[in-house]
């Protein structure tokens, strides 16, 4: 579940850090691009390419920190990304004319070269915790992991406030990892991700949090809430404690939301809900998704919802993918039980265009992705025009021959729906669909 503003904010332009790739000859890129990179051993962490030669590569981590690794250390797949760079088609992509916005940057992995991952792990540097601000009296309490920025309204140890961040930092490695090509960075204006902890129920309600929610990303003003239950913190006495036996499925949701912000105005809801239900069925503990053990999620996933009373169906397939907001709402807030067919119906769907449909690489809805990533940086070039004047409230103006990139949803979230059609007609796609789910041993209803 996510809410939608009404407006967007951007109140101020964050430029990160230019990456330089003088080696291989190319122009400096006007922002550092960050990018799932893997060892040969199979790990996985968040960084830019500042330089390469034949023999090193020096990554630019999310904290600032350069460091430089044998080139050989990374998978082989991150090493042809690599050597690919010095090829002169790449070099003069990067020295000439700006390219369309939906095209690739460098720093982007070509979608053909892309790899689904097997174990993504959180890395142990996003998760060291610094305290910004303790004041309990004033129930204000700031703490920062390497992505994010949280405000509990109690003192939280920092062995605790770590085990939290882990869900949160694994969760924004997971998204940045999985090929569908999610640049996983805080919204304008933003240095970090805000999160807000409140103490109880009664606290999260008052701050906006929906009744029947155990956490919620607000898209408005960009704050995921969530109380302190939620997230696993007991009282033991006078501190808080986390409870091993806390399942953060919700949580991951929820989070997922979070770090796809940019792409929420530009996706169909079945797609915002069905990618957040799919990172949230991964097998996870401690920090680690089992992003390999997919299938076997969508099972355990399938076989739950089976016992809740659910069909595994998606009916009319058309009306499905093509739902807007204001006919999804209508539906989900029906019934608790109506939202939980909406979500169910999406993440069958999402599973099927990412692992069963075509070449069963995901491909089509990769591209579909990457279209959509084209979108988030037409709209951030937008803002950063210098004829595009900030107002007070969120609001903006600019000139009438410069209008900003389409954000209507009634058309915005379907523009590219076409790739994942593919010329097929929605009958076609429901008989590939029932015929794949039978592959893996799931009957699925779909028309």
């Amino acid at each position: 579940m996510y809410k939608s503003g009404m407006s967007f904010r951007p109140s101020r332009i964050i430029l990160a850090m230019c990456c330089t790739l003088a080696q291989f000859g190319l122009a400096a890129a006007e922002d550092a691009v960050y990018r799932p990179w893997k060892d040969t051993q199979g790990r996985i962490i968040q960084a830019a390419l500042v330089s390469a030669t034949a023999e090193n590569v020096t990554l630019k981590m999310t904290d600032g920190k350069e460091h430089q690794l044998p080139l050989a250390r990374l998978c082989a797949e991150d090493q042809a990304y690599v050597k690919g760079l010095s090829t002169p088609a790449a070099a003069s992509t990067a020295q000439g004319a700006t390219p369309a916005v939906t095209a690739p940057s460098v720093n982007r992995v070509p979608i053909e070269k892309r790899t689904w991952p097997e174990n993504v792990v959180v890395p142990t540097k996003s998760i060291e915790i610094q305290v910004v601000e303790e004041n309990p009296a004033a129930r204000k309490c700031v703490y920062r992991s390497e992505g994010f920025e949280f405000m509990a309204q109690a003192k939280l140890m920092p062995s605790v406030m770590k085990e939290v961040a882990r869900t949160f930092e694994a969760t924004k490695t997971l998204v940045a990892s999985l090929p569908w090509g999610v640049v996983c960075r805080p919204p304008e204006g933003f240095e970090r991700y805000q999160a807000e902890l409140y103490e109880t129920r009664k606290d999260y309600i008052a701050a906006g949090g929906p009744e029947n929610s155990g956490g919620v990303y607000m898209s408005g003003d960009k704050i995921f809430r969530v109380p302190f239950p939620s997230i696993g913190l007991k009282l033991l006495g006078k501190t808080y404690a986390k409870d091993e036996n806390y399942d953060g499925g919700t949580l991951i949701h929820e989070i997922t939301h979070q770090v796809m912000d940019a792409y929420l105005t530009f996706l169909p809801v079945w797609v915002i809900e069905g990618t957040a239900e799919y990172t949230e069925m991964l097998p996870y503990n401690a920090g680690k998704f089992r992003a390999d053990a997919h299938q076997k999620g969508l099972k355990d996933h399938i076989q739950e919802m089976q016992k809740r009373g659910y069909a595994i169906e998606i009916g009319n397939l058309e009306e499905h993918l093509t739902m807007n907001r204001a006919t999804w709402s209508g539906i989900a807030n029906t019934t608790n039980r109506k939202m939980g067919e909406l979500y169910f119906r999406s993440v069958l769907a999402v599973y099927f265009f990412c692992h069963l449909d075509g070449d069963k690489k995901g491909t089509r809805f990769i591209k579909f992705m990457d279209a959509v990533y084209g979108e988030t940086e037409a709209l951030r070039t937008f803002f950063k025009d210098p004829r595009v004047k900030h107002l007070e409230g969120g609001r903006f103006s600019y000139p009438t021959n410069f209008p900003p990139p389409d954000m209507k949803s009634e058309t915005a979230p379907f523009k590219h729906l076409g790739l994942l059609l593919d010329g097929r007609s929605y009958s076609q796609i429901a008989q590939e669909m029932t015929a794949a789910y039978k592959d893996i041993g799931v009957k699925i209803s779909v028309n």
